[in-house]
């Protein structure tokens, strides 16, 4: 079997430089990269990262408890951090909690039972067997999305005011019922999106409240949009509070013969990569899922590097992006 040395000798540079490409622990010319991945190559070498755990105490490897990652945003969040944990020389392990608390705390074992360096968590509604797994076997933690407990590193998008901005938009439009299809019960960025909702009708100085729980899936929030829409008063507007819901509440619009915007206003919360091909183009709020993504790499490398650094709160910005959906043109026509 190959070793480090043998790498060294083919590309004609020291064992040091062959560590310093394999794991991005310095800049190395391109030039040099290049003779060190071609000498790789030819030797056909594979790290023994079982041995480097056992000299270092350290695995190289994240880990990564996402529920729902068959959701748009977060396959795009999850590219990000393992494209910030690639680049740092990390490996990224990847699991689903499925939101449920029991199972979460059963992967949150498993991660922690392939001695990951650190984790990185989107915590469910109900998270504190996990988290009390993590915090006394002193895991290195950064929670992700859902920004739970400041007294832990976290990083999300501000949740409160994009949702708000969405309800004033679609008031100053002349919408007085506007509803709010939310996401899964519990979750903090469901309550952080509703009392955003909530905010944002108290700004417009609107009284009726339609709320509706889409529980964070394209199904339910079709039933509960045709819920919304059987009612005696209907909304004119729908705010869906992700993206697979999004999907949902237009499929209950097309079932039941409406036409966006014509017929009913809709603004979203997460953009989709294809929201500008639509018809109508939707009007929505982008997550900056790439930002989140590199953040949470670096407070977790940070937090292995200092676990007595103070912890770190992130509320990033999402990005309003205004189309057709909204039908703020039409209604002005």
């Amino acid at each position: 079997m190959a070793t480090m040395a043998d790498v060294a000798r083919l590309a004609g540079v020291s064992i040091a430089t062959v560590s310093h490409v394999l794991n991005g622990t310095r800049t190395v010319r391109p030039e040099t990269r290049a003779l060190v991945l071609d000498a790789v190559r030819a030797a056909d070498y594979t790290p023994n990262t079982v041995a480097q755990a056992l000299a270092t105490a350290r695995t190289t490897t994240i880990g990564l408890a996402l529920s729902a990652i068959s959701n748009p945003f977060l396959g795009e969040l999850i590219h990000a951090i393992e494209a910030e944990a690639a680049r740092q020389g990390y490996t990224l392990l990847l699991v689903d909690p499925h939101e449920d608390p029991e199972y979460e705390e059963v992967v949150i074992r498993r991660l922690q039972g392939r001695r990951v360096d650190g984790v990185l968590f989107a915590p469910s509604a109900r998270p504190g067997a996990a988290l009390a797994h993590l915090t006394s076997r002193g895991v290195p933690t950064v929670l992700v999305d859902r920004l739970i407990d400041d007294r832990m590193d976290q990083v999300g998008s501000e949740n409160v005011e994009a949702v708000a901005g969405l309800v004033t938009h679609l008031a100053g439009a002349g919408h007085e019922r506007i509803a709010l299809v939310a996401g899964h019960p519990g979750l903090q960025t469901t309550l952080e999106r509703v009392e955003g909702y909530r905010l944002g009708l108290r700004r417009a100085g609107l009284s009726v409240e339609l709320r509706v729980d889409g529980h964070s899936a394209e199904e339910p929030a079709r039933v509960a949009t045709h819920a919304l829409l059987a009612r005696a008063d209907p909304p004119t507007a729908v705010i869906t509070a992700n993206n697979s819901m999004t999907i949902g509440a237009m499929q209950a619009f097309r079932e039941a013969g409406l036409r966006v915007p014509e017929d009913v206003a809709l603004a979203c919360f997460d953009d989709f990569p294809w929201a500008d091909l639509f018809a109508p183009r939707l009007t929505a709020v982008a997550q900056p899922f790439a930002e989140i993504g590199r953040e949470a790499v670096r407070l977790l490398l940070r937090r292995m590097a200092d676990p007595a650094a103070p912890p770190q709160t992130l509320r990033l910005p999402p990005r309003f992006v205004h189309r057709d959906s909204c039908g703020c043109a039409t209604r002005a026509r």
